[in-house]
This record gives structure tokens, sequence and C-alpha cells, in this order.
């Protein structure tokens, strides 16, 4: 098993709330491309809630708009190969039906100790951190990634994030 594996945060502003005619086409795929994940090779958790998919929680309490989806994976290439090279890449190519373009950083990456799960806190610490810094190795993304580095990760408060309120 690796020692490490790969954390991901994406997050967007829906068009209207779930519940309006805009976003049918987007909510009507959400159960079938969670299962596409659950099933991936290399995938190891997402953030969810009961009801399976991560609508419910709204990370900025300034803009109850955003979603977030939040995912760990063994590997850099497992990630990717769901991304882009599934079912999941047909919703990406329709993103702009369902989500405003978004101005800031909007996916970070990071590694994590494998059977770390990531909390809100921290993933949105580290889009805040790519943001500010561009990548790093705290949080970087697909174009610029940054191999797992022991002494960086020993060297991180992990106490300092506030645990998965869906772990």
């Amino acid at each position: 098993m690796a020692e490490y594996h790969i954390a991901q945060i994406n997050i967007g502003r829906v068009k209207a709330p779930l519940e309006d005619p805009v976003m049918a086409g987007f909510v009507s795929r959400l159960d079938e491309i969670n299962a596409l994940a659950d099933r991936s090779p290399g995938f190891v958790w997402r953030l969810q809630t009961s009801e399976g998919n991560a609508t419910y929680f709204r990370p900025y309490e300034h803009d109850d708009r955003i979603l977030l989806n939040m995912s760990v994976w063994e590997s850099v290439e497992a990630l990717q190969h769901y991304v882009y090279h599934t079912m999941h890449s047909e919703l990406l190519r329709q993103r702009r039906d369902w989500f405003e373009k978004f101005a800031g950083v909007y996916v970070a990456l990071w590694w994590v100790p494998a059977g770390h799960i990531p909390g809100i806190d921290e993933a949105k610490k580290r889009l805040a951190h790519l943001e500010t810094h561009g990548p790093t190795e705290f949080a970087f993304t697909f174009k610029q990634i940054f191999p797992p580095d022991q002494e960086f990760q020993r060297r991180i408060d992990w106490a300092s994030f506030e645990p998965c309120p869906a772990g």
C-alpha cells in the first residue's frame, strides 16, 4: 500500500438552486457519476452525506451557491483517468450549463498520508494557499504536480485542520 494518497477539491458556483430546472441535467447525473467514482480503480474516499453526494455542504458562508467535491485517490494517475477518461469528462464538457465561470482557483490537489480523511477546512486552506502562492508542495494542480515528500509531510501540522464532518 502506498504511503501517500492524492486528495482533491474542486468547487463551483451553481447558476441556480439545485431544485431549479436549469440544474436538472446536473442533478440527474449525480448518482451515476458518484457511483462511477466509487468503483473506479484507485478510488479511496469521497465527501458525501447519507444521500450519497456532497451537495448539502456549503463551504463558504458568504456564498451558498458554491458547491464542492472532495475525494482521495491512490494516485494522481487514477484520479486523472477518472476525471478525463470516463463518463465524468462528459459532465466536464457540459459544466458551463450548470456552473458559472469561476474567477479564482477552483481545483487543488495535495498529498495526504494513506488513511487520512481531509476535512472541508483543510481543503479550503489548500485552495486559498494555491490562490495566494501558486502551485507548491502544499497545494498544486494537474498542470504542476509535486511528488510526495516525506520531510515536507512531517512538517505539516495536521491537528490544525478541522476534522471532516462526514468522515
